[in-house]
């Protein structure tokens, strides 16, 4: 394996990079793959991963290059798998293909994969080079990689909130502080979107991805290929019934709660105020969620970012003043000492709408995912 890498070698990665952002909102629970075949310095065929159980990126790739892809170099964004699942090894694709080098952006964290696809490659005397615009890739791919390195899925929690960091009036009234554009992306993103019982029972939401609210000018799924995002409704007392919108739709619902009232549903036990929310992370990166977007009430939202167990907070501000009385954006534990306080990498900060849309990370998280 070299270590060698050109500035083609990047130039190439990113347009494959590219073409697996093609696949973000249909590929769960596999990750977001893109190939490129270059020969000569000129393309001579591509291709993504489109939908689980479908074909690889390379094998779409390899079958529009035909016999052009002898000799050539593969760009392909995660290492190419040597085991059989769905579908056969991506790995042994390429050597009967006869390709002369592969470029990777980086290893599979798929233990089943983990170094062994390239390892093949190599012992077919294919030239192999690695890591090329890893970052990029880990960034495409962050659901997947959580799921594998430390099974449990990558969560985001959306908040929306007035300029004073209000989430609704006193009485309870919220709808709509924030607009709901933008949401709808970070939707279609997700396998699942995790909620709780009182969300459902006071604001009765649907919870699904609406094209016809889509962001002008964001590249939208093919209607045909859209799918629902999963439902989770974290409910340690089954108060929600058939009868909330949430089940109106084609889109599966699980219950989370101490026992089961129906197959599909999470059982996981008592944990204080509600049921053990990392045990549930857990189960859920067991049925595959890669990413998991959540929005949910203060109560819950402040549990899930006390126990550690959030990645990023998407967090809408409105230009609106709620006052003193309206209800806080999260319920965290009262700290005694500063050092007790989440603190939180700010990521990106942008204007949504009217709406200022800031993107944080908590700072336990950067020290355990580096």
């Amino acid at each position: 394996m070299t270590d060698f890498a050109s500035a083609a070698d990047h130039k190439w990665m990113l347009h494959a990079l590219e073409l697996a952002r093609l696949g973000q909102f249909t590929t769960a629970p596999n990750p977001n793959v893109g190939c490129v075949l270059v020969k000569d310095g000129e393309l001579v065929a591509e291709g993504w991963h489109r939908c689980a159980g479908e074909p690889h990126a390379e094998v779409h790739a390899l079958q529009a290059a035909g016999g052009r892809a002898r000799g050539a170099t593969a760009y392909v964004t995660l290492e190419p798998c040597s085991h059989y699942g769905r579908t056969p090894p991506c790995a042994d694709a390429l050597i009967r293909a006869q390709v002369a080098r592969v470029v990777v952006a980086m290893e599979d964290p798929n233990p089943q994969v983990a170094g062994a696809g390239l390892a093949r490659l190599k012992a077919a005397g294919i030239d192999v080079v690695s890591g090329v615009q890893s970052a990029a890739a880990e960034r495409l791919n962050q659901g997947f990689c959580a799921r594998m390195r430390r099974q449990r899925p990558w969560l985001r929690v959306k908040l929306a909130a007035s300029l004073d960091g209000a989430t609704a009036l006193a009485n309870g009234e919220s709808q709509w502080i924030t607009g709901g554009a933008d949401v709808q992306v970070w939707r279609a993103k997700s396998h699942a979107i995790l909620t709780g019982a009182d969300t459902v029972l006071m604001d009765d939401p649907q919870l699904t991805v609406r094209l016809n609210e889509w962001p002008k000018g964001v590249c939208k799924p093919v209607p045909e290929q859209l799918r629902q995002p999963i439902k989770v409704v974290v409910d340690s007392r089954q108060r929600v019934t058939r009868q909330a919108r949430i089940y109106q739709h084609q889109a599966e619902v699980w219950r989370a709660s101490p026992s089961a009232r129906d197959a599909q549903d999470l059982v996981v036990p008592q944990c204080g105020q509600f049921i053990d929310l990392a045990l549930l992370m857990q189960q859920l990166a067991e049925r595959g969620i890669n990413e998991l977007w959540s929005e949910c009430g203060p109560r819950l939202a402040g549990a899930l970012l006390a126990q550690q167990l959030v990645d990023e907070l998407i967090i809408y501000q409105a230009p609106k003043l709620m006052g003193a009385s309206a209800r806080q954006l999260l319920q965290l534990p009262q700290f005694e000492q500063m050092d007790e306080v989440p603190e939180l990498d700010i990521r990106d900060v942008r204007y949504v709408g009217t709406d200022l849309r800031i993107i944080a990370q908590p700072r336990y998280s950067l020290v355990k995912l580096g």
